[in-house]
């Protein structure tokens, strides 16, 4: 009975922890309402709200396009992520030292799955889009976090005045 318990609990951890890079992701569920949650680059933003539309373009060569993006303080961006290439890719915003430490992290927990308003894993051939509000001026960067991608380079900056 001990073992059941036991066990029953720590399958229920794993499902809620479980975290997953794989092809079937399905998009982002979405919500009314943005959370209000800040992060140091900002804040997830309101689709009725949106400043301008960036589209980026991820390739096999391991580069985004384009490379680097200039952003208003206070803009509110869609993202329009596009996959071009034959793998999976990802753009996820962040400093430089939490997308390095993610990635790590992916290193080291390849099938690990999430979801947050300030990324966009994109199948190959296929678009996927988010909605960011820069709320604070500063540079911060985009790059994929599939293990190896970044490390080859793929990796892009935004610059908020």
């Amino acid at each position: 009975m001990k073992f059941v318990w036991i066990a029953t609990i720590a399958f229920s951890l794993a499902s809620s922890l479980a975290w997953s890079h794989d092809d079937t992701h399905k998009g982002k569920a979405k919500t009314s309402v943005p959370s209000s949650a800040e992060k140091a680059f900002g804040r997830e933003g309101d689709p009725r709200k949106i400043s301008r539309t960036i589209r980026i373009d991820m390739a096999d060569t391991m580069r985004y396009s384009p490379a680097e993006i200039a952003i208003k303080r206070g803009e509110t961006i869609r993202f329009e992520a596009r996959n071009s290439g034959k793998v999976m890719h990802e753009i996820v915003i962040g400093t430089m030292n939490e997308l390095k430490e993610h990635a790590e992290l992916m290193r080291k927990h390849p099938g690990m799955e999430h979801d947050e308003p300030y990324m966009a894993h994109v199948t190959p051939g296929k678009t996927e889009r988010f909605v960011w509000q820069f709320t604070k001026p500063g540079e911060f960067f985009y790059g994929c976090l599939i293990p190896g991608h970044l490390e080859s380079g793929m990796i892009g900056r935004i610059v908020v005045r």
